[in-house]
């Protein structure tokens, strides 16, 4: 027996499923295939924007339904042959009307509840694995269709089920008593003990996949995606990121935790408890091999695994002279944050005991102020515990591996790349597993930190270095030429990748974060913008990529007197402007001292 499990971009249109349903005849052929879907792409956010307009008593509910009805019809309208046609079609519309009343009720009462919300986001599942099944049937194959709301018991925790998974593999095991070639069901959906339907969270197929695998004993979950596999850091911030061949359990639940979206984080446990091998692939490209999920996955591969990250994260600390000693001040503050159901996903405290330090949720972040300066307004009013204050716009990043915890200096290693490129680190903290090591940052260092990490644990023989010229005369058109003809000598030589970022001279600038092409740069130039010294400054520091260097190709007072801009943010300088040195021995002195202090170098043409 076999589970696959199918993503909402695996099933978004007619051309998609098909592909999906010719990789379900080629596993068929071989063994019984347990297949789950989830719903076609988008439609579970229009599923909740209708019942958000619906509850508002905004009338435009009705032309989300409308769309609903159509991307379904259209499928089975471009799928199912005109003779089956008619009883498919029935069927979507009974359902569709059966959605149409709940959103009318919600309209009318001008609310909704946890309970209503299950019902409504169900139907998102339902039609397309419906649609699936029926178009799997007109192909010939020996199917039968599951309703994941009789299978998968729960409790009635609306919103986030818990399953009851004694009661759930006994129904799964009895459904496939049937014999079928081929079982197909929703996913994320499921029924509490009154029949009531219940979700299993954003994300949740992933999780009845895997619960359908544990139950029916599989051989293995194939969880079918639009991307070849978990990778090294997400493709679309560092592009030179590697799929990842094999990885544990353990691991593959650190980096779904920390941000990589290609798994829902709870869908690991079900298999991990009977083993089972799980393996993501990719729809599109199914000839990719995909990333193995075992209990042995890669032990003798690299020691960081991954690298990932959490956004839109928020740091709350407790601290006060008032803390120190005193039990149940730990007690107390987390007490009230579960009270106030506020998730914490990172904790560090000082061992003077004066400061806890926890990262939630952006959203939650005024909530659990609000409800903390509450609880200790006492303390607070005494002087004990100083009064809240969040800080917005961070993130969490972390190296994943389970080799990690024999190695040593890989903390040092990280902190080093990261303090290089002038990344602050407001928070660490290490599991006692010490397979992640977490540091939160600035939410608009992620991308810079991403890719300096990547580059030093997976691209070792390579360096990326990124150019901002300044100066594009005599002197600086001749470094671009040699630029241009030696970059496969500093590639395959020297591991040097050396990118021109920006360029100015004294009328344009211009800026490719993917790096200018050099063969083309005054065509470029002459096309872009309005150049400014503070303008180019500001792009400079907005890209905020790694290894980055200022190059000064002029003679000017000005740009010379840029030099702490860049500086000061772990940019280095390489300058033949002899200004800057021939300036004030003070000035010179600021320059060195901006150098150490923000770990940037500052090169420079001298003479006698």
């Amino acid at each position: 027996m076999l589970v696959l499990k199918f993503g909402g971009s695996s099933v978004a249109h007619e051309s998609a499923i098909r592909q999906v349903a010719q990789i379900i005849q080629s596993y068929a052929q071989k063994e019984r295939v347990t297949v789950v879907v989830s719903a076609m792409g988008g439609i579970t956010d229009l599923l909740v924007n209708a019942l958000n307009s619906a509850s508002n008593r905004e009338a435009t509910y009705q032309t989300l339904i409308n769309e609903i009805e159509k991307t379904h019809l259209d499928a089975v309208k471009s799928l199912i042959p005109v003779s089956i046609q008619s009883g498919v079609i029935s069927r979507m519309k009974q359902s569709v009307n059966q959605l149409d009343a709940l959103l009318e009720g919600a309209y009318l009462i001008g609310e909704t509840t946890p309970r209503l919300s299950d019902q409504v986001l169900a139907y998102g599942e339902l039609l397309s694995s419906e649609i699936m099944a029926a178009y799997l049937q007109s192909l010939g194959i020996d199917l039968t269709y599951w309703d994941a709301r009789l299978l998968i018991r729960t409790n009635s925790q609306h919103g986030k089920a818990q399953v009851d998974t004694a009661t759930t593999y006994s129904a799964l095991q009895q459904a496939a008593a049937s014999g079928h070639q081929v079982q197909i069901m929703g996913g994320f959906i499921g029924s509490d003990a009154s029949g009531h339907t219940t979700t299993l969270g954003r994300g949740g197929s992933d999780y009845s996949a895997s619960l359908a695998a544990a139950g029916l004993s599989a051989r293995e979950l194939l969880i079918y995606t639009d991307v070849s596999g978990m990778f090294t850091a997400h493709p679309q911030w560092v592009k030179s990121a590697k799929p990842i061949e094999e990885i544990s359990y353990e691991e593959a639940m650190e980096l779904s935790h920390f941000g990589a979206k290609v798994l829902y984080p709870p869908t690991i446990q079900p298999a991990m408890a009977d083993g089972i091998p799980l393996r993501i692939k990719n729809t599109f490209a199914p000839e990719d091999p995909g990333t193995l999920i075992s209990a042995t996955g890669g032990k003798k591969q690299k020691t960081v695994r991954g690298i990932s990250h959490i956004p839109n994260m928020a740091l709350v600390s407790l601290e006060g002279p008032g803390m120190v000693g005193i039990p149940g001040i730990s007690q107390k503050f987390f007490s009230v944050l579960s009270q106030a159901q506020i998730n914490v996903v990172l904790i560090t405290q000082a061992s003077s005991e004066h400061s806890i330090t926890i990262a939630i949720a952006s959203v939650d972040a005024q909530k659990a102020v609000d409800v903390v300066n509450e609880a200790f307004s006492y303390e607070r009013k005494q002087g004990m515990i100083n009064k809240l204050i969040p800080e917005m716009d961070m993130a969490i990043l972390a190296l994943v591996g389970d080799q990690m915890r024999s190695h040593q200096g890989l903390s040092g290693k990280m902190f080093q790349t990261l303090g290089r490129n002038n990344v602050n680190i407001r928070v660490i903290a290490q599991g006692s597993s010490e397979r992640n090591i977490s540091a939160v940052i600035a939410e608009k260092d992620v991308p810079k930190a991403i890719n300096a990490l990547h580059e030093t644990f997976f691209e070792a023989q390579t360096k990326q270095i990124n150019l901002f010229i300044m100066g594009v005369g005599t002197v600086g058109s001749q470094l671009l030429a040699q630029l241009e003809s030696q970059s496969d000598y500093l590639q395959n030589h020297l591991q040097l990748q050396v990118r021109v970022v920006g360029m100015a001279n004294s009328k344009t600038m211009c800026f490719d974060e993917s790096g200018i092409e050099l063969s083309q740069w005054a065509n470029l130039l002459a096309g872009g913008t309005v150049s400014s010294l503070d303008g180019f400054a500001q792009e400079v520091k907005r890209l905020n990529l790694r290894n980055s260097i200022f190059v000064d190709n002029t003679a000017n007072a000005e740009v010379a007197n840029s030099y702490p801009t860049y500086l000061s943010n772990s940019i280095s300088v390489v300058t033949c402007n002899k200004i800057a040195c021939s300036a004030s021995f003070d000035y010179y002195l600021q320059l060195q001292e901006l150098c150490g202090k923000y770990q940037a170098s500052f090169l420079y043409e001298t003479n006698v």
